[in-house]
C-alpha cells in the first residue's frame, strides 16, 4: 500500500473551510484537474480520471459533525482517502488530506501524488479566500 498525506493552514474558521471542501457544486475547483466527480445517490458517486478515462463507482461520505470527508472506490478498492478540517488559533483552520493506494504498482508516481495534493490544497485555500471575501 502507498500512502500520502499533506496539510495546509487556511485563514478561515473550520466550518467555513469544510463547507467549501464538501460542496459538490464546487469540489472540482480544488480537486486534481483530471479528477471528475458525478454525484448520484449520496454517498454514491462516479469518478473518472481524465477526459477519456473509464468511469468508476466510488463512495463519498460527508461527516459534517466531524468536519471530515471520506472517499474510495467501491468495486476495485484501488484507492481511498480522507480530508479532515481542524480548528487553529484565531479562527484559522488546518486541512489534512490522506490518500492510500492499495496496489503500489498501479498507483501514480509519488512525486505526482505529492504535487497534486499540494496544488489541490492551494486551490481549496484560494476558494475559501474567495468565499470569505464574497459570501454567497
Amino acid at each position: 500500500m502507498s500512502e500520502y498525506k499533506a496539510s495546509r493552514a487556511m485563514a478561515a474558521p473550520p466550518g467555513q473551510v469544510f463547507d467549501e471542501a464538501a460542496d459538490p457544486r464546487t469540489m472540482e475547483r480544488w480537486l486534481p484537474r483530471e479528477l471528475h466527480i458525478e454525484a448520484q445517490r449520496p454517498p454514491a458517486v462516479t469518478v473518472s480520471h481524465g477526459a477519456d478515462a473509464e468511469r468508476e463507482r466510488a463512495l463519498l461520505r460527508v461527516e459534517r459533525d466531524r468536519l471530515r470527508l471520506e472517499w474510495g472506490t467501491r468495486d476495485s478498492g484501488r484507492y481511498a482517502g480522507w480530508l479532515q478540517v481542524t480548528g487553529g488559533a484565531s479562527g484559522t483552520s488546518e486541512v489534512t488530506v490522506h490518500l492510500a493506494f492499495s496496489d503500489p504498482a498501479t498507483a501514480p508516481p509519488a512525486w505526482q501524488v505529492e504535487t497534486e495534493l499540494r496544488q489541490s490544497l492551494d486551490r481549496l485555500a484560494d476558494q475559501v479566500r474567495l468565499r470569505t471575501r464574497h459570501p454567497a
